[in-house]
């Protein structure tokens, strides 16, 4: 039997650890995360355009989401792994579980009307919130490229 028909046998009778090593592996769970930061940008966009849409409105309380302190008490936690070999040292918890959360803040005031929108904390927010999407766009594209590149045999 050639070593070509004996590495694809391995590689059949193994499919399973195999298919679970890619889907539990640090670069698709960065993936995941890096599409919840994304999912939380488009978020952190429409309250912020809410808050700017209702600033003349009397009442009306700003909006904010929250992710990275729900990402750091996540990953306070620990990481998540699956164990495939019964010496793997094991270890649970993670930032998968990281959600994004909408509060409304009803402790402040900026005007007479109890409106607490304030225009250029609005505008810098979303020109932060701007930065932090492009960032990990790009992060999340080199992350593809990378993988396409060893999907394609690292360039030979």
């Amino acid at each position: 039997m050639s070593i070509k028909k004996k590495v694809v046998k391995e590689f059949d009778k193994n499919a399973d650890i195999y298919n679970e090593m890619l889907k539990d592996s640090l670069t698709i769970k960065s993936i995941d995360l890096m599409k919840k930061g994304l999912d939380t940008a488009g978020l952190r966009h429409d309250v912020i355009s809410n808050n700017i849409a209702n600033i003349n409105t009397p009442g009306f309380k700003r909006s904010s989401v929250l992710f990275s302190e729900e990402l750091s008490k996540a990953s306070n936690r620990g990481l998540e792994a699956k164990l495939l070999h019964p010496k793997h040292i094991p270890f649970k918890g993670g930032s998968n579980k990281a959600q994004s959360k909408v509060v409304i803040e009803n402790d402040t005031i900026y005007r007479n009307d109890l409106n607490n929108v304030d225009l250029n904390q609005e505008m810098a927010d979303l020109e932060k919130n701007t930065l932090y999407y492009n960032a990990i766009a790009q992060r999340m594209g080199s992350k593809f490229r990378l993988l396409n590149s060893v999907i394609q045999g690292g360039g030979k």
